[in-house]
């Protein structure tokens, strides 16, 4: 059983730099395919061990995270990315699968 608390679903990119996050975003914002972008711009950029998931985190609680990255997990639309965030890792776009509300 696992323990009480909201629980999400996401990928994210993680990369060092502010313009390079904006590009990325750039790219994911224009495509058709939003997702299938997002997955090859993690294989190819993020700085994370993910990388080799396509920036897939799996599920986490909520806690799991830092709390400027669950922050945005609960604050933006299920199935897209249309925006990155500053933690003290670097930035990070992020797209939400699934979550608790």
């Amino acid at each position: 059983m696992r323990p009480p608390g909201r629980y999400a679903h996401a990928r994210h990119i993680l990369v060092g730099s502010r313009s390079q996050a904006q590009a990325i975003l750039d790219e994911i914002l224009k495509a058709k395919k939003p997702l299938k972008v997002f997955k090859k711009m993690a294989r190819d950029y993020s700085k994370c061990s993910t990388s080799e998931k396509k920036g897939d985190l799996g599920e986490f609680h909520e806690k799991q995270m830092v709390p400027e990255f669950s922050k945005q997990v609960w604050a933006q639309e299920l199935e897209q990315c249309d925006c990155f965030i500053k933690t003290r890792f670097g930035f990070h776009l992020i797209w939400v699968h699934s979550r608790d509300d």
